[in-house]
């Protein structure tokens, strides 16, 4: 079977040289926000990439081909796609869009599994998935946990989305060996909140060490990848306080129109962008150009361990 991946040029110059890559992910584009703001801010995540000297890949599957980064036409001609023609992508359904020939952007799951094909260790989000309140009778827990454990990429965010249930999302990380690491601060942070209430198991302040960590645990042999729980900038957060209510009536208001599986997500941020009167937007475009500068900074540094062998 002929080869399933596109590089952008720029990507594949920075595979051949070493130079550091930071993987995004394309599900912020296409479920996060309307055009024309979702492609202002993939520009914006890219750029703040480039200014902290790595080469940002945004990942999509576009008539049935993986691309690994997207020139600005190709990420112009996502954004305006409408919702209902891409395909959500996790690991169930990712060989499925691309035998269709469809287009799909990348959750979590699917970018780290892209990125890993593609030689990338270093991955940029907004927050990831988990185990969803009311899990005990839904089993509604997304696959992004299940990816971390057995795919070897760092991924930056900004901790799990705060629409989850946090700590049981935190006892399946521990309990399959995902390294949960905050980012200069002891508590873990909950996507548009510093503080989520709960202490982080592993606290981390250097880029430099996370990318050493990372390459450890390779040379260990074991599988997975780091997660780095990046918290929100101050001035920039929505406290969980103020959020917390806002939460349980999108939620409420989620179960009253029988919202469930991949739907919930999306209809919860939207709902959640409608009670804060825009303000969770703006907190989390804010929270993604703050994982970006991080995962630049770790690539770098991962890239100069790499070259110095």
């Amino acid at each position: 079977m002929k080869n399933l991946i596109d590089y952008a040029p720029e990507v594949a110059e920075a595979r051949a040289k070493g130079a550091p890559i930071v993987a995004l992910e394309s599900t912020i584009i296409t479920h996060g926000m309307p055009f024309p703001q979702n492609l202002e801010m993939a520009r914006k995540v890219e750029a703040e990439i480039r200014a902290h000297g790595a080469v940002p890949a945004t990942i999509a599957v576009m008539d049935g081909r993986i691309r690994i980064g997207l020139d600005d036409a190709a990420m112009e001609q996502l954004a305006r796609t409408p919702q209902a023609q891409v395909m959500k992508l996790s690991r169930a359904d990712l060989a499925v869009c691309v035998a269709a020939g469809r287009t799909g952007a990348t959750t979590v799951a699917a970018t780290m599994i892209c990125a890993h094909l593609a030689g990338i260790g270093v991955f940029a989000t907004g927050g990831i998935g988990g185990v969803h309140r009311g899990a005990e009778l839904s089993f509604d827990i997304s696959a992004d946990l299940q990816e971390l454990a057995q795919t070897p990429v760092t991924v930056v965010c900004a901790g799990a989305k705060a629409i989850l249930d946090l700590p049981k999302t935190l006892e399946v990380l521990e309990t399959l060996g995902v390294p949960v690491i905050a980012f200069g601060q002891d508590q873990l942070p909950a996507f548009w909140s510093r503080d989520s209430g709960l202490k982080a198991p592993l606290r981390m302040d250097d880029a430099a060490q996370i990318a050493r960590a990372a390459a450890i645990r390779a040379r260990l042999g074991l599988p997975g990848g780091l997660l780095v729980a990046n918290p929100i900038p101050a001035e920039a957060e929505i406290p969980r306080t103020v959020i917390g209510p806002i939460v349980e009536k999108a939620l409420a208001d989620a179960a009253q129109h029988r919202i469930a599986a991949k739907a919930v997500t999306p209809y919860l941020l939207q709902r959640i962008f409608e009670l804060t009167t825009g303000a969770s937007l703006e907190a989390n475009i804010a929270l993604v150009l703050n994982n970006a500068r991080l995962a630049a900074k770790i690539a770098v540094d991962a890239a100069a361990l790499e070259n110095s062998v």
